[in-house]
C-alpha cells in the first residue's frame, strides 16, 4: 500500500471538530460533543476549509449548513473515522485475548432466524463477539470494514468465499381470522383478500398462482413493504395474506398466529449465503462462526 503524502492528512483534531459538526449542523452541538469551546470548532472547522481549498459549511445568521463539497467529504470522513474506530476495538479486542467479528446481515434474516439462535454460540464461544450491522445494499468487502456477509442472491461474488445456507422456500400464510371471515377454501378464495407485497419479491404472487395452476390478474396491486418482517407483521394483524419464506415464519405458524391455508409453495435457484473474503477463510474466530452457522442450519432443517 502507498503511503500517503502527509500534506494530504490534515490534523485528527479538525477532521473529528467538523465531522461532529457536519453531523450536528451545529457548532455548538460539535464543541458540546467533543467538550471544547464552540471556538475551538470553528477554528479547526477553518483550518480544515484552509487545507482543503473549499467552503464546507455555509454561514446563514445562526446556523452552519454543508456546502455539497462539505456533503461529499463529510460522508467520506465518517466511513473513514468509523473504519479507524472499529480497527481500534478490534485491536483492543485482540489484546485482551478476545476477538470481535463484523457480519452484515439483511434486517429480517438477522432479527427472526440469526439472533435467536447467537446465545448458543455465545455460549460455545465466550471470546468473540458478534457484531450484526444491517446491510439490504450490495456491499463491498474492499470498502467496508466487514468480516463476512449474510446476504441473499446468487452465489458467485468476486474475491469471496461463499457458503450457502438455506434455500428459499415460499408459502402463503394469513391470519386464521382473516381466512375464516373471508372463507378462504380454494386458491382462488385468495383474490378475496389484500395480498401483501414485498419490493424485493414482486412477482413473488403470480408465480404462486402460476405453481397453483391459476391465471393472476393484478396480484400486484397489493400494500408494499420494504422488509420481510413487515410483510409477516402486517398478516399476522389481519392486513392481508402474504406470501413468505417458510424458515422466516416457523414461531408464528407453530403458536398460530399465521397458518398456511394452502401447501402449494415456490423455490428459487437464489438462497441465503454466507459470503467472506478470500483472504479471511483460516482466520479462527471466522471459521468458528462459520461452523456454527452451517450446523445451526443443519439443525434447523431436521425441525
Amino acid at each position: 500500500m502507498l503511503a500517503l503524502p502527509r500534506r494530504f492528512l490534515p490534523p485528527l483534531s479538525a477532521l473529528t471538530a467538523f465531522e461532529a459538526a457536519a453531523r450536528h449542523e451545529s457548532f455548538t452541538a460539535a464543541a458540546a460533543e467533543l467538550n471544547v469551546s464552540q471556538a475551538a470548532v470553528s477554528r479547526r472547522v477553518q483550518l480544515l476549509e484552509e487545507l482543503l481549498g473549499l467552503t464546507l459549511f455555509e454561514r446563514i445568521r445562526q446556523r452552519v449548513v454543508l456546502t455539497p463539497a462539505g456533503a461529499g467529504y463529510a460522508r467520506e470522513l465518517q466511513d473513514a473515522l468509523g473504519r479507524i474506530g472499529a480497527a481500534t476495538v478490534n485491536t483492543m479486542a485482540a489484546r485482551s485475548g478476545n476477538a470481535i467479528l463484523t457480519v452484515a446481515t439483511l434486517p429480517t434474516f438477522g432479527t427472526r432466524w440469526l439472533i435467536p439462535r447467537l446465545p448458543e454460540f455465545a455460549a460455545k464461544h465466550p471470546q468473540i463477539t458478534v457484531n450484526l450491522p444491517t446491510r439490504i445494499e450490495t456491499f463491498d468487502f474492499a470498502a467496508e470494514p466487514l468480516d463476512a456477509a449474510i446476504s441473499f442472491g446468487d452465489p458467485v461474488w468476486p474475491g469471496a468465499v461463499v457458503d450457502r445456507l438455506i434455500e428459499e422456500e415460499l408459502v402463503p400464510v394469513a391470519s386464521k381470522k382473516l381466512l375464516t371471515k373471508h372463507r378462504v377454501k380454494k386458491p382462488e378464495d385468495l383474490f378475496k383478500l389484500p395480498l401483501l407485497q414485498q419490493s424485493t419479491r414482486p412477482s413473488a404472487w403470480a408465480d404462486w398462482f402460476t405453481a397453483a395452476g391459476m391465471a393472476a390478474p393484478q396480484v400486484t396491486l397489493g400494500p408494499r413493504y420494504g422488509q420481510f418482517a413487515m410483510v409477516v407483521q402486517a398478516a399476522v394483524v389481519g392486513l392481508g395474506a402474504a406470501i413468505v419464506p417458510r424458515f422466516l415464519v416457523e414461531p408464528e405458524l407453530a403458536d398460530g398466529s399465521l397458518v398456511m391455508p394452502f401447501t402449494q409453495s415456490i423455490g428459487s435457484k437464489q438462497a441465503y449465503c454466507l459470503f467472506y473474503p478470500e483472504a479471511r477463510r483460516n482466520d479462527p474466530a471466522l471459521r468458528a462462526f462459520r461452523d456454527w452457522l452451517l450446523d445451526a442450519v443443519k439443525q434447523a432443517s431436521k425441525r
